[in-house]
């Protein structure tokens, strides 16, 4: 068993933020925690990795009590940024962990080459931005190669390039037999990683696989825009058009072909197709419909 969490409860003060976690893990995978802030996922994980003393129930990883010291060196845990030091440099963090880990210094020019930070390695902390010190602290918790990896929003602050960059790694790690747990709020990134997904939700978590949910989101590029919109009107046809002027539609409102088709009857040709999963948003807005509206 990879993770085992029965009956994790936390209070603060008089209010139950915890209320009973189970959750089971005995497969290399990658999972996702989500839920609106406030909800528990930090606090979960922070209990999780003995950062936290919770009031009742048990956690094991890896078959080991979440307290064995020896779980030091199997699981890593990338909080947010706050754990870093201005005053020292990234190499200087990466070498602290070499350094109590019992790593050669070699690696970590191997894994700052891996994340994308060896222009500023050797930079203090304080003149980092925000997506470096992501780097800095995803290269933190892989420069062990860990069997299991907890990440707190590993793809806050991130540009494009870079959360592409992080999913290809988290891939990467999962194929080598990682099992990956990511608490994150960028739902189309979760859509691309995963397909299993724990929502947290008043204190509570409730597992889902997407593919229960999922639908495909078809983006087209064509050669008359304006002439397909007044086509598609004309024959009601559910789209929308986006700042890229790419015309878009879900495949449970109109089959893909009889889309197209339409589209070549008027002599309007597709110039490019794009495939989106959408599975997540569509899941999370189901659940927090409230919280989002208020």
């Amino acid at each position: 068993m990879i993770i085992n969490v029965e009956g994790l409860k936390k209070r603060y003060k008089k209010q139950m933020v915890l209320k009973g976690i189970d959750m089971k893990v005995d497969s290399p995978q990658i999972i996702a925690l989500v839920g609106p802030n406030g909800s528990g996922k930090t606090t979960l994980l922070n209990c999780m990795t003995n950062l936290l003393s919770f009031n009742e129930g048990q956690v094991e990883l890896l078959e080991k009590k979440h307290t064995d010291s020896s779980l030091f060196h199997e699981v890593s845990y990338l909080q947010d940024n706050r754990i870093l030091y201005g005053s020292l440099t990234g190499y200087d963090h990466l070498k602290f962990i070499c350094s109590v880990q019992k790593l050669p210094t070699s690696k970590i020019k191997e894994v700052a080459e891996r994340v994308g930070m060896e222009s500023y390695l050797k930079k203090r902390v304080r003149n980092y931005s925000l997506g470096m010190k992501q780097h800095l602290l995803l290269a933190m918790v892989i420069i062990n190669e860990p069997r299991l990896l907890l990440m707190d929003e590993p793809l806050n602050g991130l540009d494009p390039t870079s959360a592409i960059n992080m999913r290809r790694i988290l891939l990467e790690l999962h194929d080598e037999g990682t099992t990956i747990m990511v608490s994150s709020h960028n739902l189309d990134e979760i859509d691309r990683l995963t397909n299993t997904i724990y929502f947290m939700k008043d204190g509570a978590l409730l597992k889902e696989s997407l593919e229960d949910f999922s639908t495909k989101k078809y983006l087209l590029t064509v050669s008359e825009v304006e002439r397909a919109k007044v086509i598609l009107e004309e024959q009601e046809v559910p789209f929308t058009v986006n700042k890229d002027y790419q015309i878009g539609f879900e495949d449970t409102v109109v089959d893909v072909q009889t889309f197209i088709d339409r589209l070549n009857e008027n002599d309007i040709s597709i110039q490019d197709i794009e495939i989106q999963k959408i599975g997540a948003e569509k899941r999370y807005r189901e659940l927090f419909e409230q919280e989002l509206s208020s």
